[in-house]
């Protein structure tokens, strides 16, 4: 029986005499109680698979992959590769499955590497941000120490580089408003002392056009009259 992809979907093959309740399958809120169910449902799945297989001479596989990308397997045979193979060449057509035999294992393998990779990846991410700790134990926890450890050393050691290079370049403006400022100064000074010496002669210039002219003086000649007369 396989169970639908969505687990809060109604599951049709328990049929209607099923009550509501049975009727729908959701995931467990409490990390730790989701955690404990799928370690236990996870046995009875390979103990039912192995059960299968010797009961009933059947080739039985399976595959489990945990929230944290643990794999868990079982197989029958003695090798999950040929396993596969005989799937996929009885649930595909023979068009939609040219690959060829001898490339297959080395595909599931490169496959089953970045799935775990990943997994861990996911996994190490979760743990980073302090989730998930309940699982590792004391051997593991100490290593996520001290990788945290050493990526904070790295943010303080950037951060303080990040820092100097920021104060080297403030250090580095202030000289050059510094050097702008003696320029302007020595500027300022010199046109002060053009305008020292400029100034003086101006003032005289302009104290020759201002001064108000002499009035002129007129002598009066001397007239005789000969009704006068001395003595």
């Amino acid at each position: 029986m396989t169970w639908p992809a969505d687990c809060g979907q109604r599951n049709s093959a328990l049929g209607p005499a099923s009550s509501f309740a049975s009727d729908w399958i959701s995931a467990a809120e409490n990390k730790i109680n989701r955690q404990v169910t799928f370690a236990k449902r996870r046995n009875g799945l390979l103990k039912k698979a192995y059960e299968l297989s010797i009961l009933c001479d059947a080739e039985v596989a399976a595959i489990v992959f945990s929230s944290r990308g643990r794999l868990f397997e079982f197989c029958s045979s003695s090798s999950m590769l040929k396993t596969i193979e005989r799937y996929r060449r009885c649930s595909h057509h023979a068009s939609e499955s040219m690959v060829p035999t001898n490339d297959t294992p080395s595909c599931y393998q490169e496959y089953l590497k970045l799935k775990t990779h990943v997994g861990y990846l996911q996994h190490s991410q979760k743990n980073l941000l302090g989730e998930d700790l309940d699982t590792l134990n004391i051997k593991e926890l100490d290593q996520l120490d001290d990788q945290i450890e050493m990526s904070l050393r790295l943010i303080r050691s950037t951060k303080t580089r990040v820092i100097i290079d920021q104060l080297t370049g403030l250090k580095r403006e202030e000289q050059m408003l510094l050097e702008s400022n003696k320029t302007l100064r020595r500027k300022l000074q010199e046109v002060d002392a053009e305008n020292s010496i400029r100034l003086p002669s101006q003032i005289r210039a302009s104290n020759c056009i201002n001064e108000p002219p002499q009035p002129e003086k007129f002598f009066e000649p001397l007239v005789c009259h000969p009704s006068l007369q001395i003595g």
